[in-house]
């Protein structure tokens, strides 16, 4: 069993990102299954058009954004569940005023990221 407090994980920032961090609230040491993270884009921030080799389980807590996902364009809030399917492009953009945080579980399998149009 592992029980901690979020303000206790480092937050890392996210290279790609622009006002993005990553907490690893739950990793593969602790959780043989499935990793949680904690993702916090600040204001105007965002993320690029990416896709991973894993699936994607999210769960809005803050804020709002739009999200692509595929060729769709969603604003999301808090309270919204998002599903990415593993190889899907998808890009995040926080709108002014409140960060955008959302948790986001993904499967403890290797994972290669790579940006669209790169």
């Amino acid at each position: 069993m592992s029980v901690k407090r979020v303000d206790d994980v480092i937050a890392e920032p996210v290279s790609a990102g622009t006002g993005t961090t990553r907490q690893v609230l739950i990793g593969p040491e602790e959780g043989p299954h499935f990793a949680m993270r904690r993702f916090v884009i600040e204001p105007g921030g965002g993320m690029p058009a990416h896709t991973n080799t894993v699936e994607h389980e999210q769960y809005v807590l803050a804020g709002r954004a739009t999200i692509g996902i595929g060729a769709e364009t969603r604003e999301v809030g808090r309270g919204d569940i998002v599903y990415i399917a593993a190889g899907t492009p998808h890009w995040y953009r926080a709108h002014p005023g409140e960060a955008f945080e959302f948790l986001c579980v993904v499967p403890n399998l290797p994972d290669t990221i790579s940006l669209v149009g790169s």
